[in-house]
């Protein structure tokens, strides 16, 4: 990890630091998308872009996500950085599973499964162990069930 990557984790538990990277998404997702994916989150953690349909306008929303690998599969959480309300990209995939993820360059299609139980447990403590500062989104989120996605790459056809 680098020096830079450190110093990102110990500040992810302040507020304001999710008000400020909030605020940096759309710039995020164009890098994102200039670069098909190969650089997301300034590399400064494991991330991927993931595109959903949208539930509402059944258009593409592409999204920057923290994620860890489980196997083949990518984990990713809707901590929506503490907030009380869930992230639309995790609505998005509530309503139709199937996805596909940018990751480092590479396009995957996915199909998005929410983790329960003691496999839940597993993959949550994976995802703090590279972002500390979910067990801290966890608190704020005022009692909100903080989702754990498994998306397992599928056949493209």
């Amino acid at each position: 990890m680098s020096a830079l990557g450190s110093v990102t984790r110990r500040l992810g538990h302040h507020r304001w630091f999710g008000a400020a990277a909030r605020l940096l998404v759309p710039a995020d997702r164009l890098v994102g998308r200039l670069t098909r994916g190969r650089v997301v989150a300034l590399g400064l953690v494991p991330s991927l872009v993931i595109t959903t349909t949208g539930r509402r306008s059944g258009r593409p929303r592409s999204t920057p996500l923290l994620y860890v690998p489980d196997g083949d599969a990518y984990v990713v959480t809707g901590s929506n950085w503490g907030q009380p309300r869930q992230p639309s990209w995790a609505l998005n995939l509530l309503a139709e599973p199937r996805a596909e993820v940018a990751v480092r360059g590479r396009r995957v299609p996915v199909r998005a499964e929410v983790a329960t139980g003691a496999d839940r447990d597993r993959l949550w403590r994976l995802l703090v162990t590279e972002w500390p500062a979910y067990r801290t989104y966890l608190e704020r989120a005022g009692g909100r069930e903080i989702r754990v996605f498994r998306l397992s790459p599928t056949d493209p056809g």
